[in-house]
């Protein structure tokens, strides 16, 4: 709480990150990407794809969540946003099988 804030107005702001769980998100972030890069060098087979899926929502979260603040603002902006994460999910997943279907039709 800083000298300004009222115990009220702090418990209506909640708890906001210090500069080392910024560092600490960002080394995270860091360590999420250098695996996402990884799949390009390396062959995980099958599972490529779907780690690369996990990965990406692994770290929207978290950079939605501390870097844009979602994590300490309402819960009505999180369902949205949480929405918009699946709605964008579905539709990658039908983008994707619609191409697997094309590239399988076009092997026949």
């Amino acid at each position: 709480m800083s000298a300004t804030e009222t115990p009220q107005q702090e418990a209506e702001h909640g708890h906001h990150p210090t500069a080392r769980d910024y560092v600490n998100i960002a080394v995270i972030l860091g360590i999420l990407t250098a695996l996402e890069v990884s799949t390009y060098f390396f062959e995980f087979g099958p599972l490529g794809v779907p780690m690369l899926i996990v990965l990406m929502v692994i770290k929207f979260l978290l950079v939605v969540g501390w870097f844009m603040h979602l994590r300490f603002d309402t819960k009505v902006f999180s369902r949205l946003m949480y929405t918009g994460l699946a709605f964008a999910l579905v539709l990658y997943s039908i983008t994707l099988a619609a191409l697997y279907l094309d590239n399988f039709s076009a092997m026949t």
